[in-house]
């Protein structure tokens, strides 16, 4: 797999994971992995580093909804921040890589999650879960 390959396969990864982060006293973090994804800035943090971080943080507070024992509204609340934080990692890649195939990614991952954001969206107000 090529460089570019493995960072977009990354990039994706890490937006799609969010659920199976593991907590630990208020920040996200794969322990024994060597990523910290707590909102914290380091001096040595990136532009880009330091609007991950942010959409990272943002991604998971809107992640911890009120469950109402529908599985459907309740699936499509937590997807809809999700999606939105796919977006924003999709951005952040936009703003400041340079390879092309990560920003060929980035941009149809920002088309296909708004696309999914809509139909949740529209199954939010089918179901009156606005």
């Amino acid at each position: 797999m090529t460089h570019a390959k493995t960072l977009a396969a990354a990039l994706l990864a890490a937006a799609l994971a969010g659920t199976a982060l593991a907590h630990d006293t208020g920040t996200h973090r794969h322990d024994g992995h060597g990523h910290d994804h707590s909102p914290a800035p380091r001096k040595s943090d990136s532009p880009a580093t330091k609007a991950f971080r942010e959409v990272g943080a943002r991604m998971h507070g809107d992640m911890e909804i009120a469950y109402t024992n529908d599985v459907d509204v309740d699936f499509v609340r937590g997807m809809i921040p999700h999606h939105q934080g796919a977006i924003g990692m999709a951005r952040v890649a936009l703003q400041y890589s340079k390879d092309p195939e990560v920003r060929a990614l980035a941009e149809a991952i920002v088309k296909a999650q708004d696309g999914e954001i809509a139909q949740m969206r529209a199954i939010l107000r089918r179901k009156g879960a606005q």
